[in-house]
């Protein structure tokens, strides 16, 4: 018996004007799989995720989360469905602490009132234990705890990607979107967020979708992957299949790429091959012999003349006996 999609995208496409961000995209994503949208620039990948946000309606097609319409609902009642996540360019409250924007994060589970809160009562002091012990486990899961009562303003940038997935994780998601999450981060940070999304996966049982640039990343943790250009699939499949695709290849490299790199190896390999040439060995044999008989020749050359003055001249003794 086959399940159906946590997501469901069907036949889905986002024009801006006469450009086709999403040109009749479908896509599946299982519940409880790692699944990754790679492409070139401008393929259409965090449209995508814009659109299951509810940023953009689609001129046509259908996106359906857990069994509901989400074209049905306004943006803010996406996070209450259990979908969350992470932004290209970081956004957080930069005067607010660690803690504080985590804390952002629980607003969905949110169960006060406005009066409760105004006399904060019993109900709404438990209700803030409880969130807090909430975000206190995402500090530790991320290693957080140097950080947590920092200002975001004074943090790495790396610290910051961090502290994003936190906020997302916060609100305890069904489907995580992380949008470039190892974008700017040196190759430790990037090993280290492989690490989590592992364990986010398996660990906590979220459902991943990843926009990604960083092949390494997407090849070590996801299950599936599919490749987009102009806003088109061009293949779907595990990280080695979609990798070798030709299509993925021609939109990576170009046609007269791949042309121009076949013929440089076609070249290389036929010099390696070639015979030398005999003129070339005749040269060198040439040159060897060369260089002996010179060598030879300045020896005895600069010998010569010393030997001459020392057997002109008489020992001192035989000089002295001359005279006398």
């Amino acid at each position: 018996m086959s399940h159906a999609p946590l997501l469901d995208i069907k036949n889905v496409t986002q024009k801006f004007g006469g450009v086709v961000a999403v040109d009749d995209l479908t896509l599946h994503v299982n519940e409880g799989e790692v699944f990754a949208l790679v492409g070139p620039n401008g393929a259409g990948k965090s449209t995508v995720f814009n659109l299951i946000s509810r940023f953009y309606t689609p001129a046509n097609g259908s996106i359906s989360f857990n069994g509901e319409q989400l074209l049905d609902l306004v943006p803010d009642r996406i996070p209450s469905l259990g979908i969350a996540r992470t932004f290209q360019n970081i956004e957080l409250f930069e005067q607010a602490t660690v803690l504080q924007n985590l804390l952002v994060g629980r607003h969905r589970h949110r169960a006060t009132n406005v009066l409760s809160e105004l006399f904060f009562l019993p109900s709404v002091r438990r209700e803030e234990r409880r969130h807090r012990h909430a975000v206190e486990q995402v500090i530790d899961f991320l290693d957080l705890q140097p950080y947590r009562d920092k200002m975001i303003a004074g943090l790495p940038y790396g610290v910051r990607k961090v502290v994003e997935l936190g906020r997302a994780l916060a609100t305890e998601p069904k489907l995580l979107l992380l949008d470039e999450p190892a974008s700017g981060l040196s190759v430790e940070e990037t090993q280290d967020m492989a690490f989590w999304i592992e364990d986010i996966q398996k660990q906590m049982g979220i459902t991943v979708l990843m926009v990604e640039h960083d092949m390494g990343l997407v090849s070590a943790v996801s299950n599936r992957v599919m490749a987009l250009a102009d806003g088109k699939e061009l293949a779907t499949g595990t990280p080695q299949e979609v990798q070798s695709h030709p299509a993925v290849i021609e939109a990576y490299l170009g046609t007269s790429g791949i042309q121009k790199g076949g013929q440089q190896a076609e070249k290389s390999s036929a010099a390696k091959s070639a015979p030398k040439p005999a003129k070339t060995a005749a040269k060198k044999a040439s040159a060897k012999k060369a260089v002996p008989k010179k060598a030879a020749a300045k020896k005895p050359a600069a010998k010569k003349p010393a030997a001459r003055k020392q057997a002109t001249r008489k020992p001192a003794s035989a000089r002295k006996g001359a005279k006398s």
